[in-house]
């Protein structure tokens, strides 16, 4: 099985994301013809530069021989229209660009803030999704390759949609609508697609600090369309006051269906760096990917956990349903409750609480504070357990999560989300079978187109 892992210590931008595929190897020749196949009078400029001690690979999108995101002096500037971002952060008193030609790390002058140009002349009016999705489908371009570009996209829309409480085709993206974007997005779903990974993996994701200038004010980064992206993935900010992490990277990273964790069992064969166009000291401003090949594991997965368990027989039912509904709502791995047969033929139950260790001081004042217990037994198990990940399905009923259970990258097993699915019911006026159904049926067709 081959695997990919991106490693996100320094956020993940669009450009960077493109960096990283052609140091890794993807034939720049295959990034170049992709980007003539847009027709965008477009040009690629990849370069090898030093971040932090780092050789990396920065990649440019070029228009008439200049970068795509270059201000230029001699055209009046604009913040960005009702759904984008105007691109200027602020790290103390200076305003810098967003990475990805338009979302990046690069310092400006303190009173001039980006816009886009299109082509060297003017400015970039927007392109609607309906525009941007009519351009990937007609050009030439692998069909995997064009759907995770035409899923990024649409990601997109959907964060903005969502943040703006507009119907997701009036969506303008002034920001990813622009050539230089646009390159970035399609290009990189060319490259990922080229590598034909069969199981994608992501780092904990670094947001960054600061603020963000958007149309709309002042945002702590991550910026709004970043952060709805970003729900559901593993992020920090590392204290840099600079927007690390920008929406075309977070769009890529859920359109890829990535799981979240440590680097995976594999013996990498290639390791790219691509560079951000800043160049802090001592911190590399770089994405790293490696590719490789999985380890072939034996076992599955194991762990050590703790087990709590205390029976009682003067205890009210709806107390013990209580104690059980507290200990899950404060993390705990699981709860059990057992019918059991005590001294002198008194009916009890057995309640048994599963948690890592560090949590168990937790559980047992818990127990002893909810319950009637006098005793709580403690120990610790080992167990095995399949690697777990959700994924987002859409369906009739709207969205709703579920979680597989993983061996290896093979999925063994797929349930819908009970939670979600009973409060599509609620809202639908439908029972929670159906909807489960449903969600099952929509995993089982998306499987099918691949």
């Amino acid at each position: 099985m081959k695997i990919g892992y991106l490693e996100c210590f320094a956020g993940i931008s669009g450009d960077m994301l493109l960096g990283a595929l052609a140091d890794a190897g993807v034939s720049v020749e295959l990034l170049m013809s992709t980007l003539r196949a847009l027709d965008l009078g477009a040009e690629l400029h990849i370069e090898r530069v030093n971040r932090s001690g780092i050789q990396s690979t920065k990649v440019d999108v070029l228009v008439d021989g200049v970068p795509a995101d270059a201000p230029q002096p001699d055209v009046t500037t604009h913040a960005h229209a009702e759904h984008g971002h105007d691109h200027s952060h602020e790290e103390s008193d200076h305003k810098h660009h967003h990475e990805e030609h338009g979302h990046g790390h690069s310092h400006e002058e303190p009173d001039h803030k980006h816009h886009h140009e299109a082509h060297g002349h003017g400015h970039v009016h927007g392109r609607d999704w309906a525009n941007i999705r009519t351009l990937i489908e007609q050009a030439a371009l692998p069909e995997d390759a064009k759907g995770l570009a035409l899923r990024t996209f649409e990601l997109l829309a959907r964060a903005e949609a969502q943040i703006h409480n507009v119907p997701v085709e009036k969506v303008q993206f002034h920001e990813v609508g622009a050539v230089d974007t646009v390159a970035d997005i399609v290009c990189s779903a060319v490259g990922l697609c080229s590598l034909q990974v069969d199981r994608w993996v992501c780092s904990p994701i670094n947001v960054g600090g600061g603020f963000v200038e958007c149309a709309h004010g002042r945002f702590p980064a991550p910026a709004p369309a970043t952060a709805e992206l970003l729900k559901g993935m593993p992020t920090y900010s590392s204290g840099l006051r600079m927007e690390l992490t920008t929406p075309t990277g977070a769009a890529l990273l859920r359109a890829l269906g990535c799981s979240f964790g440590d680097a995976p069992a594999m013996r990498s064969h290639s390791i790219g760096y691509g560079a951000g166009k800043r160049n802090p000291a001592r911190f590399p401003n770089v994405l790293r990917l490696s590719i490789g090949d999985a380890e072939s594991a034996t076992q599955f997965l194991e762990e050590t956990i703790t087990v709590l368990e205390c029976a009682v027989d003067d205890l009210s039912p709806q107390v013990v349903a209580r104690t059980m509904e507290l200990a899950i709502a404060r993390g705990a791995l699981d709860v059990m409750c057992i019918p059991v047969t005590m001294k002198k033929g008194r009916v009890g139950s057995l309640l048994i609480v599963l948690c890592e260790r560090k949590d168990a001081g937790a559980f047992e004042e818990l127990l002893f504070r909810e319950t009637s217990t006098l005793g709580i037994r403690v120990r610790e198990e080992k167990r095995v357990v399949l690697e777990r990940r959700f994924v987002e399905t859409q369906m009739a009923f709207g969205t709703i999560r579920v979680k597989l259970g993983l061996w290896n990258g093979v999925e063994m097993n797929a349930m819908p989300e009970y939670e979600d699915c009973r409060k599509a019911a609620e809202e639908h006026g439908v029972p929670v079978k159906q909807v489960m159904a449903a969600a099952v049926a929509a995993m089982a067709e998306a499987k099918v187109r691949g």
